[in-house]
């Protein structure tokens, strides 16, 4: 198959600027598509954790466990906004993370229910053809296992999906620096990696991104990075700061430019306006898979070390 070029739009959403509620984010969130289809972009890229800039909206009094659950409530409003929002626009939305309540199936009915086990952070991609593809994350930070704040549930299962001919599957960022995830997914032919992410400090930032890098070195893909900056007040103050950036990442090769990436642009805590939004144009897929099926200069196909045994002295 040929592929097209792909124009991949990120944005590292400025947390500071207030909200006054959730149709107030959908409204400058269908403008930063608008804004990212006139630079020719097909797909838009949001960080992990959008839902943090609604906590400028949520009720007085909420507890830190609260938040959590108080976020769920507003994710299905928000989903069905924005499915019309990949419509209207023509293009793909991964519309970040925000959380979302487990579910299960009631044995008698089969019907949904809500089993109050706890909840997913999740990331939602909207695809303009009406699909709507979810991700959960696979591996949780340590406040995102603490009972007395962000407590969730980790997902169990990688979705690889096909879009504009592409594979393509995302990794929410702790997932990113796991290299038993990308051993896992190594020998599914991977074009693209989404990677929404959320960090607090400039390591976690580095962490994240030079790993997201390393991923499409060894797997021979694209890797698309983002995550938000600044703080969001809540009744007044500032919450934790947020530093972060926006990547596309590729493999390190002759034909790509040696240097291994797309665009990008440099970390920060606090920026202006909604923050800043990059176009990374015509992605080289076609290269990226013509190189990956053969003719990287030294990269060994999908190699594992199964054959290979740790010897301690």
């Amino acid at each position: 198959m040929t592929l097209s070029p792909l124009n991949i739009a990120l944005w590292a959403i400025n947390l500071e600027t207030p909200l006054k509620s959730l149709a107030d984010w959908i409204e400058i969130t269908s403008h930063r598509m608008e804004q990212a289809k006139e630079q020719g972009a097909n797909l838009l890229l949001m960080p992990e954790y959008v839902s943090e800039q609604w906590m400028s909206f949520a009720p007085a009094g909420i507890a830190p466990d609260e938040e959590i659950p108080w976020m769920a409530t507003q994710a299905a409003d928000a989903i069905d906004q924005l499915k019309g929002l990949a419509k209207t626009h023509e293009m793909g939305l991964l519309a970040g993370t925000f959380p979302v309540a487990i579910y299960t199936k009631d044995e008698v009915s089969d019907s949904p229910v809500n089993d109050n086990s706890g909840y997913y952070n999740r990331a939602h991609l909207f695809l303009p053809d009406g699909r709507y593809i979810t991700q959960d994350k696979l591996c949780l930070t340590p406040s995102e296992q603490d009972p007395q704040a962000w407590c969730l549930t980790p997902g169990s299962k990688v979705k690889v999906f096909n879009w504009q001919g592409l594979r393509i599957a995302i990794l929410i960022c702790l997932d990113v620096e796991m290299p038993a995830l990308s051993s896992l997914i190594a020998d599914h032919d991977i074009d693209l990696i989404l990677v929404p992410s959320m960090t607090s400090k400039l390591a976690g930032y580095n962490r994240v991104f030079g790993c997201a890098k390393a991923r499409a070195i060894e797997l021979q893909a694209a890797i698309a990075a983002v995550g938000p900056i600044g703080a969001t007040r809540f009744l007044g103050k500032k919450r934790q700061n947020q530093t972060s950036a926006a990547a596309v990442y590729i493999p390190c090769e002759e034909s790509l430019g040696h240097i291994g990436v797309a665009t990008e642009i440099s970390p920060a805590d606090t920026t202006v306006g909604q923050g800043p939004l990059i176009v990374a144009k015509d992605v080289p897929f076609a290269e990226i898979r013509r190189l990956r099926n053969g003719t990287a200069e030294v990269w060994p196909g999908a190699w594992d070390a199964d054959h290979i045994f740790v010897e301690e002295e």
